[in-house]
């Protein structure tokens, strides 16, 4: 940081410079503090800060300020070529172009005097990012912290053998061009299979020449389609030999550190298909006298910490992986069966280690206080979530019959304590009912269900949560360094669009004002049961801000929460190893704790397991659009009703009411006119009619072409335009969209919200 200033009031230029050049230290504090400003002065800086962030100038990261479209103090960054120098140029592995059209450069630094692992073109590194002082170069410099592993010239498509005998690869991205391959390198491969080939010789004329380095398996089998964006996403699926050794080594835990929990009736309840089990409950009345009608509510979860510590082989891997990947066909674990199906898995009647909290609860589901324990524990049910439900309300089995008083209504009563507590709380309420793929035996779509959301997914979810609260209270309360789970509020910006959209449903939003969670639930409870309350349930979504990991607190957004920290799934994520090896440190429970080299590293892997969630978000969705693609591929003609989805400049995404699958209808089949896109009203209007479409319309589409490899759909739109609600025209940010042909149509594998939820 600059050398403190003498105290004057700065300009907004000189601000934005500081915050420019100081993106690690551009808190209200650190400017405050930069240019010597106190009492009135720091106010007048609040309402220039204000001011900036209205214009659009600034915009908020965790506790700091940045400018927009700059790049953060860690990320990601892939080198794609060098400057006339020689030197290496990398760009973010991950770019949402708010602000930019094309992501920043950034210029790897070297240097001898530091042990920095050696990098070339086409490697993905962790990097330090460091603003650029030279005008005439890249804005930023890179430190390279890690390198990743990266595949760099494997291209993953179809094989096809053409009319004359010769073979080619057809990419599933698609903006990749056809490889030729050697008829005598096909090693065993046949023609609709899918392939890995790395380009083995680039001709100045013709195509490029290309070699088989895997084959995947047949791409008219559905199975296959998940392998597609296991390695367009360059997820590792295949566990190293060492780490498969290490995990075979490991031994049941004993009883060092722990506490003897095996009487404490806790239970499992999961989907009825789980194979491993990470978190039991159990609840019971609190007999404090001082305590009236208040509840203990306990939540044991696996002690992965036991098995993969610090630095191992499994615990490498486990990183490097970030968390596990959730196929309808398959799942890609973040540790191996060994570790997960076995050793931690919470299995009925059998001793397993845990990590437990006991919280106590008030009438009004408020905590007054609770306590961490390492323990050995034994699960005395495992249940499903539909099994549970149902012995609550009256439909009891052999198994729930037996330990409905004793342990189901006891647990129920708990959670009517922390709904009260949840309700107060007011979090964010979006309603965005979420599908799910059941899968034939073969491995094609069978059918698209809605599962119903019953109390015991929401008593779960809500144990979860709570226990995630005391994880993050208890390490900051004992300064001990951890990963949060951060959600920040919807940036100024996002706001401002969101408040002129409301504007034309005659909704106000309030300016100003510190936005909280119930400022958009009560936009929601006014459109609940109108036709406007799918549309803007999408927009209110889409005004939010990303969920991440980072060693910085500042609060859940979404959840309304001050603190809060993942620590329920550790089979599944490697942020909630991390804090449960912190817990282990900061509590004494054990020599398997956080150690320094880790707390050192904390933004580093903070960045890395960010990325890869998004990675894995990113190729779920990738896979059911794919298995939609592959299943509606013999229905070319078919009509189906769905959901305008997306609107943009180049056409309409639309939702299939039965599938959930997008699908594009370009804006040159519309009809005879020329269409405005409204970006703020998410509307499509005809010019000369005053006619379109917008997001939410339930419209009828008949389906022209599906590519199943690329998991894109194209729809003709057969529902009439009809007359853009009052209000659009007059207040749209509108841009002329011409008609005009498109040889190739969007993918539906956009970065759409949603995904499957998850505990906290």
């Amino acid at each position: 940081m600059k050398p403190v200033r003498e105290a004057r009031m700065p300009s907004r230029e000189e601000i934005l410079q500081f915050i420019k050049e100081n993106p690690d230290q551009a808190g209200k504090r650190d400017i405050a503090k930069a240019f010597n400003l106190k009492g009135d002065a720091r106010i007048a800086l609040k309402d220039i800060l204000r001011d900036l962030a209205g214009d659009g100038l600034v915009e908020k990261r965790a506790k700091r300020l940045a400018v927009p479209g700059s790049l953060p103090s860690i990320a990601v960054l892939d080198i794609t070529g060098r400057d006339g120098d020689g030197g290496l140029i990398a760009k973010p592995a991950e770019w949402e172009a708010n602000h930019t059209e094309r992501p920043p450069l950034v210029f790897i630094r070297t240097s001898r005097n530091q042990k920095s692992p050696t990098v070339g073109v086409g490697d993905r590194v962790l990097a330090r990012i460091f603003q650029s002082s030279d005008p005439s170069g890249p804005s930023y410099t890179g430190r390279v912290v890690k390198k990743i592993e990266h595949r760099k010239d494997a291209v993953l498509g179809v094989l096809r053998k053409l009319d004359n005998g010769e073979w080619r690869l057809e990419p599933v991205e698609r903006r990749q061009a056809e490889l030729a391959i050697d008829p005598a390198q096909l090693d065993n491969a046949k023609a609709n299979d899918l392939v890995e080939v790395e380009v083995s010789k680039i001709s100045r004329y013709g195509l490029a020449l290309g070699r088989i380095t895997q084959i995947v398996g047949s791409v008219a089998s559905e199975k296959a389609l998940s392998m597609i964006a296991i390695h367009e996403h360059e997820i590792p699926h295949v566990f190293p030999d060492s780490v498969m050794a290490e995990a075979e080594k490991a031994k049941p835990a004993t009883m060092a550190h722990r506490e003897d929990w095996r009487k404490v009736p806790l239970v499992t309840i999961d989907p009825a298909d789980a194979k491993d089990h990470d978190d039991a409950v159990y609840a019971e009345p609190d007999t404090d006298e001082k305590n009236v009608g208040g509840y203990i509510a306990t939540v044991a979860i696996a002690d992965v910490a036991a098995y993969v510590t610090p630095d191992s082989q499994l615990d490498r891997e486990a990183l490097k992986r970030g968390n596990s990947v959730y196929f309808p066909d398959r799942v890609v674990p973040m540790l191996p069966e060994r570790i997960s199906n076995d050793l931690c898995s919470l299995k009925e009647l059998v001793d397993r280690p845990a990590l437990a909290v006991r919280m106590i609860f008030d009438s009004e589901g408020r905590k007054i206080s609770h306590t961490f324990h390492r323990i050995m524990m034994c699960s005395h049910a495992r249940l499903s979530y539909p099994q549970a439900q149902a012995a609550i309300d009256g439909a009891t089995d052999e198994k729930t019959a037996p330990i409905l008083d004793s342990i189901l209504k006891p647990l129920w009563a708990a959670y009517a304590i922390l709904k009260r507590g949840r309700d107060a709380r007011e979090p964010l309420e979006l309603d965005l009912p979420e599908k799910k793929i059941l899968l034939t035996p073969e491995g094609g779509v069978d059918k698209v269900i809605i599962p119903p959301r019953l109390d015991a997914h929401k008593l779960i979810e809500e144990f979860m949560i709570q226990a995630n609260v005391a994880a993050a209270e208890t390490l900051e309360r004992k300064k001990q360094p951890l990963i949060f789970r951060i959600h920040d509020a919807p940036s100024l910006q996002k706001q401002e669009s969101l408040r002129e959209f409301l504007r034309t449903l005659d909704i106000s939003l309030a300016r100003g004002a510190d936005m909280r969670p119930n400022h958009f639930n009560n936009i929601l409870k006014r459109v609940d049961g109108t036709e406007q309350q799918d549309m803007v349930n999408q927009v209110v979504l889409r005004s939010q801000s990303q969920a991440e990991y980072n060693p910085a607190n500042i609060g859940h957004f979404g959840l309304n929460l001050m603190r809060y920290a993942h620590f329920t799934s550790p089979i599944r994520r490697y942020a909630d190893l991390i804090v449960h090896r912190a817990l282990i440190s900061a509590l004494g429970l054990g020599p398997d704790g956080i150690t320094p080299k880790e707390e050192a590293a904390l933004p580093e892997i903070a960045a890395l397991i960010s990325t890869s969630e998004r990675r894995a978000m990113a190729a779920e969705r990738a896979t059911v659009d794919r298995l939609i693609a592959h299943h509606l591929a013999d229905k070319i003609g078919a009509s189906f009703e769905g959901r305008v989805q997306g609107v943009t400049k180049a056409g309409l995404f639309v939702s299939l009411a039965t599938y959930g699958a997008d699908g594009f209808i370009p804006i040159s089949t519309l009809g005879n006119d020329y269409y405005l896109y409204d970006e703020t009203n998410h509307a499509l209007s005809g010019e000369r009619s005053g006619k379109g479409y917008r997001l939410g319309d339930n419209v009828e589409v008949r389906l022209v072409e599906a590519l199943p490899v690329a998991g894109a759909l194209r729809f003709e739109m057969l529902t009439e335009p009809h007359p853009v609600p009052s209000g659009v025209r007059s207040h749209h940010k509108a841009t002329r969209s011409a008609r005009t042909s498109q040889k190739r149509f969007p993918g539906s594998s956009r970065g759409k919200p949603g995904g499957r939820r998850g505990r906290g």
